[in-house]
């Protein structure tokens, strides 16, 4: 079999970000979230935001307070989330893993050993509290691999957090900590051990930028929010003042 080289491995997942994450993004702006029945509306909250945002309380300031956080948070980040896991699969840079809990498994490029890992977005990605959970899934999960002899061999650093974004000394404590048991790969280094090319990462986020720089976002947010705006001012959950 023909191997791939690194500049068509990088290609592929740059047109995968362009069709999954970037196109989808764009069509559920324009045609999802642009709906007034697609939001769980509080309206306390809403009429707030929409003071902060018009300094009024009118069918654009309250279209703004629903579809800017939608738009430019919730759903680009559960997209990415969900997405990224898929796209390891889905391009063959690694498998999905059979153990609970982690979401990938591959050949480590760099010392040859399989490892099973949970996939992170970034450096600050996980809060306090998410810690010794995740020590505990980690370690209940290689006990239990232990007692199988196909497993026999495995150890802690076999365990790993792949942190997609960012340098080592950007993680929070709380990836600190974990690695201290587990090894938190970040960045460059993880992406060199799941494709075995040493500079991935640097190429991929060079060749990410071009694309991004030429996607056409024209009155992307304005269409929407206009959009929005108009079933707000006809809907019966809303009284505006007459002007």
């Amino acid at each position: 079999m023909e191997q791939i080289t690194e500049e068509e491995k990088i290609q592929e997942v740059v047109e995968y970000f362009n069709i999954y994450i970037f196109e989808n993004h764009i069509t559920a702006s324009i045609n999802t979230h642009s709906k007034l029945k697609n939001y769980n509306i509080n309206p306390i909250v809403v009429k707030y935001l929409s003071k902060v945002l018009e300094n009024d309380y009118t069918p654009l300031g309250v279209a703004k307070a629903l579809y800017y956080p939608r738009v430019l948070g919730t759903s680009i980040n559960t997209s990415f989330g969900t997405r990224i896991q898929n796209m390891f699969v889905d391009l063959k840079i690694a498998e999905g893993s059979l153990i609970k809990g982690m979401d990938i498994e591959f050949i480590d490029k760099i010392d040859n050993r399989k490892k099973w890992c949970q996939l992170k977005s970034g450096p600050n990605t996980i809060n306090s509290e998410d810690v010794k959970p995740l020590i505990n899934k980690f370690t209940n999960t290689i006990n239990l691999a232990r007692t199988n002899k196909a497993f026999k061999n495995i150890n802690n650093t076999d365990f790993i957090v792949g942190v997609l974004y960012g340098e080592q000394s950007d993680l929070s404590m709380h990836y600190k900590v974990i690695d201290k048991t587990h090894p938190v790969i970040i960045g460059k280094e993880f992406w060199h051990r799941v494709t075995g090319f040493p500079d991935f990462y640097d190429g991929l986020v060079k060749n990410l930028q071009i694309l991004i720089e030429n996607i056409d976002t024209q009155d992307l947010i304005n269409k929407g929010v206009e959009e929005l705006a108009k079933e707000i001012e006809i809907s019966q959950l809303f009284e505006f003042r007459e002007s």
